[in-house]
């Protein structure tokens, strides 16, 4: 992996996606996406700061664990802009996030426990399928998959929660 002096305080692309793992283009979509900014040279070429190195970790990593864009751009926007970011700044975005990654969590476990039941009904319902499709009642009407984030609206509804994504 190259070394980066200390003294450069501004990294071209390359450089960024040489020590950051992630392709150029990848890094010009996070950029087109808001995630992540760069200043322009004369010469129209783009020089991000160093501390853009961390954010583009936070966003592969949470990528990996399947976080949507949209929702880390919105955490990525409660960082200073104006200096580096903190251990207190990401310890802060941390708190944010610890219940959504826990619900996140919950209903992996949930789905990993009962995946091989709901495989073989198709319903996709986390619950045992007997109770939840008997006899394949919805295999004229729509596929499991739908019926699961129809469900899924539906208990959120029941709570008042709003719904995941909406910009209230």
């Amino acid at each position: 992996m190259p070394q980066i002096p200390e003294k450069i305080h501004e990294l071209t692309v390359g450089q960024l996606s040489a020590r950051s793992g992630a392709a150029v283009s990848a890094l010009h979509f996070y950029e087109s996406k808001g995630l992540i900014s760069s200043r322009r040279t004369t010469g129209n070429q783009r020089r991000y700061s160093r501390d853009t190195l961390r954010r583009v970790a936070f966003v592969r990593a949470a990528q990996r664990v399947g976080i949507p864009l949209a929702t880390i751009r919105e955490a990525l926007a409660e960082l200073p802009e104006e200096r580096t970011p903190t251990r207190e700044d990401w310890a802060h975005l941390s708190e944010v996030w610890r219940s959504e990654l826990d619900e996140r969590i919950k209903q992996l476990n949930r789905l990993r426990d009962h995946l091989s039941d709901c495989i073989g009904c198709g319903c996709l319902s986390l619950a045992t399928c007997v109770l939840s499709n008997p006899d394949d009642a919805f295999g004229q009407s729509r596929s499991g998959s739908r019926l699961l984030v129809e469900r899924r609206r539906a208990e959120r509804q029941d709570k008042g929660e709003e719904e995941p994504g909406s910009c209230r």
